[in-house]
């Protein structure tokens, strides 16, 4: 290939690249944009070997993204924020309705409100047994006798 066909090559990679990066909401082909710029310019400035620009490229993509893919992990790490019904967890629960997986039923009272519970190993529970509340999942508490 001609170096100017070459140059519009690396051109189109750079705005693809780019044009998924602003796409998606995640640092996900910023490197490649870099590896695509300066294969870019090599291409501009006459290097006309195919070979000698992937292989920048390739160098170029490689060094950017484990240079700064810890960096970027790091500022975009989420911070879990607990909610008040993560404190239940660990707790005890007066089971106030028989727990049945099976049958899709059952209640238990923690910290003063009535939750909707099922059994962490699948048995049933009657009411008035005191339970430890093992997770929630969605808005039931799995409990264990």
């Amino acid at each position: 290939m001609q170096v100017n066909t070459m140059i519009f090559v690396w051109l189109g990679l750079l705005v693809l690249f780019l044009a998924v990066e602003f796409a998606t909401a995640q640092l996900t082909t910023v490197w490649f944009a870099a590896g695509a710029l300066v294969a870019l310019l090599l291409a501009a400035f006459g290097v006309d070997n195919l070979a000698i620009q992937i292989i920048v490229f390739t160098l170029v993509s490689l060094v950017s993204l484990i240079l700064t893919r810890p960096l970027v992990k790091k500022w975009t790490r989420k911070k879990v924020q607990p909610t008040n019904a993560d404190m239940v967890i660990g707790a005890e629960a007066v089971v106030t309705e028989t727990i049945s997986n099976t049958d899709g039923k059952g209640l238990a009272k923690v910290n003063g409100a009535v939750w909707s519970a099922r059994s962490a190993d699948d048995s049933i529970i009657p009411a008035g047994k005191t339970v430890t509340v093992k997770a929630i999942e969605g808005v039931k508490l799995i409990v264990e006798a």
